[in-house]
């Protein structure tokens, strides 16, 4: 692969939100630190191969800043080589998380991870007069998952803004260093997902870990730690997936609970909290909470369940703090304030799909009853895909399983495939809140393949056994323009 590091001043503006989503308009927080430096890297190629959803880890060095100093600032993203940014329908950022391989390792806490953002792009400002402290010698890594929703390959470079003090500015005397503190609802694990079904929770919303039923398997709670020592947090700005409503983040402390902050999901998207079309609030700059050692910070993550399910879903908050004992008691001053927006409306995000028909109604074809299994083929569901010139569907009887296995490379970097309910038709045109995982009846592979996260360990899948008479239509969560029916007879 070829590396290629670019430095100098960036200039620019925000997008400004579509009037269909004025109802999300909301001031961006944009700070500009004392003797501050705006860097823009790029890390790639990274070569997409057709499909693929795989979780990596960059193989060669990373760029990053020349000599010491304080970051205060980054800005994901991911870009093609010519410089344009893909539309999220195409292919996107799922995750991106950057670690510096010489701070402290702390499995528990993620302790050497110093930025994380998935497709929302959510960018990390630190206030005035505090910096991450960086030494030129860190090694740095990125743990990326590049999602190809398409059967095409790519080659793209994760790109990232740094906003940096020097340390022989002379405004570095005046930064206090910031440490970051990873607060994960599914904290420890490489894929730290969770499943959130339609229906569930009360008035329309779930929130993990709170309303699931022992989400820890008796161990102790993933979404909680205990402050080391006296400290001021600084800020932070939660990460959802689609159907994702709000991340919060609560003090314990004696018995006490206090509520710090809400980081709000602000869709863009027209058709509500169903897609990437959005920005996540983050904490105003003066914030600054104090906790004691001791006390215990716990993250929780809400989403909405009257849309659809939301499968392999996160809840994610990157909290900065610094010692002392200079922030405000959560216990007697009020300090869950409503945050500022990262970023407004992104144009890649522009194609939300959904309003025109694109593909046959499998309603009207014709139930042939199955006589194997149902092989998934160079992204086609065999029998019953919509795309099939037969116009036939397969028909089992009410009892009897189908079953799916996935022929696309299953193994290795290779191509995972979902057999996921939506309500039918289901047959209208690709985009980032269309197809959803919306039907009444609800079922859900997994994402066939035998590779470890994300997928599912298996190359096979079986309809549920009860699903009651009528015809059933699905599509693939990672490869949604792929959508299929089958008929299930008395």
């Amino acid at each position: 692969m070829a590396l290629l590091a670019i430095v100098g001043v960036l200039a620019g503006s925000l997008a400004t939100p579509s009037s269909a989503a004025s109802k999300a308009r909301a001031r961006v927080w944009a700070s500009q630190q004392p003797g501050v430096q705006h860097l823009a890297y790029r890390y790639g190629p990274v070569k997409i191969e057709p499909g693929q959803n795989n979780i990596a880890f960059s193989d060669m060095e990373v760029p990053k800043p020349t000599v010491d100093g304080y970051i205060v600032a980054i800005k994901p993203n991911i870009r093609l080589g010519n410089g344009d940014v893909p539309p999220v329908d195409v292919v996107h950022l799922h995750h991106g998380v950057w670690s510096n391989r010489a701070a402290p390792r702390d499995l528990s806490r993620g302790a050497s991870t110093f930025f994380a953002a998935g497709e929302e792009k959510t960018t990390m400002r630190l206030p005035k007069g505090y910096g991450y402290p960086y030494r030129a010698s860190d090694p740095w890594s990125i743990n990326y998952m590049i999602h190809d929703l398409t059967s095409n390959p790519y080659k793209i470079f994760i790109t990232y803004d740094i906003d940096f003090v020097p340390a022989d500015a002379p405004e570095a005397a005046a930064i206090t260093p910031a440490r970051p503190i990873w607060m994960d609802v599914q904290r420890g694990s490489i894929y730290p997902v969770f499943d959130v079904l339609k229906g569930s929770g009360t008035r329309g919303t779930y929130t993990y870990p709170d309303q699931a039923t022992d989400p820890y398997h008796g161990r102790p709670p993933k979404n909680e730690w205990t402050v080391d020592r006296d400290s001021v947090l600084l800020g932070t700005a939660g990460h959802l997936h689609p159907g994702g409503l709000h991340d919060d983040l609560w003090v314990d402390r004696a018995g006490q609970t206090a509520h710090v902050f809400e980081s709000s999901a602000k869709y863009f998207e027209p058709a509500g909290a169903v897609s990437w079309d959005v920005s996540m609030t983050g904490t105003r700059p003066d914030w600054n909470v104090q906790v004691k050692q001791g006390d215990t910070l716990r993250v929780n993550a809400t989403y909405d369940t009257k849309r659809a399910s939301w499968y392999e879903s996160m809840g994610i908050m990157v909290v900065w703090m610094a010692d002392g004992t200079t922030g405000r008691d959560p216990f007697t001053t009020k300090v869950d304030q409503p945050g500022l927006l990262t970023h407004g409306h992104l144009p890649e995000n522009d194609n939300h799909g959904g309003t025109e028909v694109a593909l046959p109604n499998a309603t009207k074809f014709a139930p042939t009853p199955a006589t194997g299994p149902l092989g998934i083929d160079n992204f086609i569901y065999s029998t019953g895909d919509m795309t099939s010139p037969a116009k036939t569907i397969p028909q089992v009887t009410a009892g009897q399983q189908l079953t799916f296995v996935n022929n696309d490379a299953p193994r290795l970097n290779g191509i995972w495939h979902s057999i996921t309910a939506c309500k039918a038709p289901c047959n209208k045109q690709t985009g980032i809140a269309y197809p959803l995982a919306d039907a009444d009846i609800q079922f859900d592979s997994g994402q066939l393949g035998v590779a470890g996260p994300p997928t599912a360990g298996t190359i096979s899948w079986q309809t549920p056994a009860d699903l009651p008479p009528g015809l059933y239509t699905y599509f693939c969560r990672i490869h949604p323009f792929m959508r299929g029916a089958f008929d299930v007879s008395k």
